[in-house]
């Protein structure tokens, strides 16, 4: 569908390794909408953190974000244990957050049509979307995923010791003082335990299209 003079955007959120990244980067490329990890850009934080250890670290990272180039960052690899558990740390940090939102938000105001994943998207970054999704599958599930992606990077990993780590950050999300992860009213639920990559655009697809129908 065209969307002449219409714009949309899309929320995409849920927990680590839910496959919300798989989903919507496939739904943006679908429609032709810019796309932002909120997530990745939690995991930068922490590696320019990690790597520089600055003594202020929010006066450091809001100046490292006032240039930011999006497309940089997506050639570096952040997707290390070490990253995940720094960067849910970091998270529950809300100056941080204050930084990294408007990051976000003025990715969004650029870009009319986009489509942005995290853990508080639909809630606190984009609450007026016009399409929200919300991820889940089980722990299980996440764990095997996550594991073969850290498997690239460390041959030594245990899959235990990634679900453990799932298990953890999950509940660091849903607890946090501010902006936790919540399923939004209007989010549209994709168990991606049940769905396989062309079922699960299938049905983003049919909200997508309902939507813009509509207008």
């Amino acid at each position: 569908m065209k969307f002449k003079n219409k714009s949309i955007q899309i929320s995409c959120d849920g927990g680590a390794a839910t496959g919300k990244s798989t989903g919507a980067k496939m739904i943006a490329r679908k429609y032709k909408l810019k796309f932002l990890s909120s997530g990745l850009l939690y995991r930068f934080a922490s590696f320019l953190i990690l790597k520089h250890k600055p003594g202020n670290k929010v006066r450091f990272l809001k100046q490292k974000f006032q240039k930011l180039n999006y497309n940089e960052i997506k050639k570096i690899s952040l997707h290390t244990q070490e990253i995940s558990e720094h960067s849910s740390i970091i998270a529950k940090n809300n100056d941080v957050r204050k930084i990294l939102k408007k990051f976000q938000l003025n990715f969004a105001k650029k870009n009319k049509n986009c489509c942005i994943e995290g853990r508080d998207i639909s809630t606190k970054i984009l609450p007026n979307s016009d399409v929200k999704f919300y991820f889940t599958c089980s722990l299980s599930i996440a764990a095997k995923r996550r594991y073969r992606e850290l498997k690239k990077l460390d041959p030594k990993v245990k899959l235990n010791n990634v679900k453990k780590a799932l298990r953890i950050r999950n509940l660091s999300d849903i607890k946090r003082k501010h902006s936790p992860l919540l399923k939004h009213r209007n989010s549209v639920s994709i168990d991606t335990g049940k769905l396989n990559k062309q079922a699960m655009l299938k049905k983003m697809t049919k909200h997508v299209e309902e939507f813009l129908l509509k207008r």
